[in-house]
This record gives structure tokens, sequence and C-alpha cells, in this order.
């Protein structure tokens, strides 16, 4: 990781949140851009706790701390970039995780990345029920599913989710991208998923392919 995002970095790790608000003015006043300060240091960041939690040399409390400086970055990243809530053009997509899974810090780098490249998102939040995936798709004519699960028990629920909106002709035209810990592309395929991704970048990319929307 470069030099200059040494502070944010850490500021993250050690859940500082006001530290990392004002390094990333600093970042972006000296000229940097926001998808340059997620690629670099946020997502790095984050895949490297992620990794590290994995082998229990940090815990949950730890993964917490740095997921509420990545909402209160969240924030600030938005108020540079026009989102797709701004553009009635936007490609309408909804994104939660699913039933049997309280984590969300994967699901929230999806979406602020998802929104600041032109998606207009509806954050379903965590333990999101499949039925509910269902109302908000209606709700909202949404065209993007984003499904992620970071717990074995949930992948029930995320195929259950898939299913729902692929066996139904009324939602022929909905793309369903999944993710999370123990998602494989296999299992994606399995259940029918449009697409799977392991990190928010290649989540836009894929989303931008699915939807036809230009990079």
């Amino acid at each position: 990781m470069l030099e200059k995002y040494s502070v944010l970095r850490e500021a993250i790790i050690d859940g500082e949140d006001a530290v990392a608000v004002q390094e990333l003015h600093g970042l972006i006043d000296n000229g940097d851009t926001v998808q340059s300060v997620i690629s670099n240091c946020v997502e790095p960041t984050l895949n490297e706790l992620g990794e590290q939690f994995s082998t229990l040399k940090i815990f949950l409390p730890d993964l917490m701390i740095a997921a509420e400086v990545v909402d209160a970055l969240q924030e600030e990243f938005l108020k540079y970039v026009p989102v797709g809530g701004q553009n009635s053009g936007a490609v309408r997509g909804i994104i939660g995780t699913v039933a049997g899974d309280m984590h969300d810090i994967g699901k929230n780098m999806v979406k602020m990345m998802l929104s600041v490249n032109g998606f207009e998102m509806y954050d379903m939040g965590v333990d999101v029920p499949s039925k509910s995936f269902i109302a908000k798709i209606d709700e909202v004519n949404a065209k993007l599913v984003c499904l992620s699960g970071l717990m074995m028990p949930s992948l029930p629920f995320m195929k259950e989710t898939v299913e729902l909106i692929k066996h139904n002709p009324k939602y022929a035209d909905v793309k369903v991208i999944v993710g999370g810990g123990p998602v494989t592309e296999a299992f994606a395929m399995k259940i029918g998923a449009d697409g799977y991704s392991d990190d928010a970048f290649e989540a836009v990319k894929l989303a931008k392919t699915l939807m036809r929307v230009e990079a």
C-alpha cells in the first residue's frame, strides 16, 4: 500500500472515525479520487482484516470498529461523487445480507461502490428474509439484486431468494449477483444467480456488464 494511505489505514484499523474522515479530506484536497482511495486503501485494509479474522488473529470487535469507520467514510465519499439517485436514468438495485446473517461490512462496500458508479441502490440491511427482497423489487422496480452472505447457515436463504426471483417470469429482466465468504462461483451458478463476485470492484464491473451500463 502506498505510504500516503498509511494514516487512513491505521485510522480504519484503530477505529478512529474523526482521523479517518480528516485524512480522507486531505487526500481528496491533494488531488486523489474517491475510487483511488477505496481501491488502494479502504478495500485492501478490509481484506487484510478479513484474512486476520479468518485466522483468529483478530476478533469480531476489531471488525466492528473498522466497520464503523467505513460507515463514516461512506457518507463522506458520497459527498464527492454524484450518486444514482440523482440520475433519473440510473439502474435501480437492492442490496442486503440474507436471512441468518448479521454481517454487513462487505455489503456496505459493494453498496458504496455501486452508488459512486451511478447505480441507485436501496440497502435492505442484514438478516433479510427472502420475501422481503421480493417485496422491495416490486416497490422500487429494481433490476439488480445483490445478495451477501458470510456464514454457511445463511446460504440456503440465499438459494431460496434467488429461486424466488428466477422462477417467476415477472422478474425475467432482474439480474442477481451473489457474494460473501463461503460463496463460490460454482455455488452461484448452481443456485441460478447471474453472477458472483468476491470483491466490491469486481461487483461493479459485473453489474455494469449485466445491466449493459457503460464502464
